[in-house]
């Protein structure tokens, strides 16, 4: 995939990406722009869902979809309901998603894993992911 620039890992629920997937858009953050905005079209893009379900506490810790940022801009939705966060317009990228399985993040070897604390800096809910980690991740998620 040579038109990959960069890659990145965002942070969402596998429930909240069965919807991006199906819809084709990535929303992070609660809908916030500033994510987004540091995408760019042909970046890859990986889903990391530590749980099924926003907010339940027994754990996935699974890879749930991969592909690439297909949009030149970050664009607002139609207002929607989050819940106690309220009514949000949320800021979301168009995805164009690969048909992949979940990868148990227990069955991948990653350079995103080899430090110490490193999931610490998933609670930012997107970080960058070197290219490697993103090719090791489309080998896993589509064989």
């Amino acid at each position: 995939m040579n038109d990959v620039h960069r890659a990145w890992l965002g942070v969402v629920s596998a429930e909240h990406t069965q919807r991006a997937v199906s819809e084709g858009f990535i929303q992070l953050n609660h809908g916030k722009r500033y994510g987004v905005a540091r995408l760019h079209r042909g970046d890859g893009f990986a889903i990391y869902s530590p749980t099924e379900r926003y907010l339940e506490k027994r754990p996935l810790r699974a890879f749930t979809a991969l592909g690439v940022v297909a949009d030149d801009e970050p664009y607002q939705a139609e207002p929607m309901s989050m819940g106690d966060r309220g009514i949000v317009q949320p800021w979301r990228r168009r995805i164009e998603f690969f048909p992949v399985h979940r990868a148990a993040i227990r069955d991948v070897d990653l350079a995103l894993t080899q430090t110490p604390n490193w999931g610490y800096q998933l609670r930012r809910g997107l970080v960058p992911l070197e290219y490697a980690d993103f090719e090791v991740l489309r080998t896993v998620m589509t064989s």
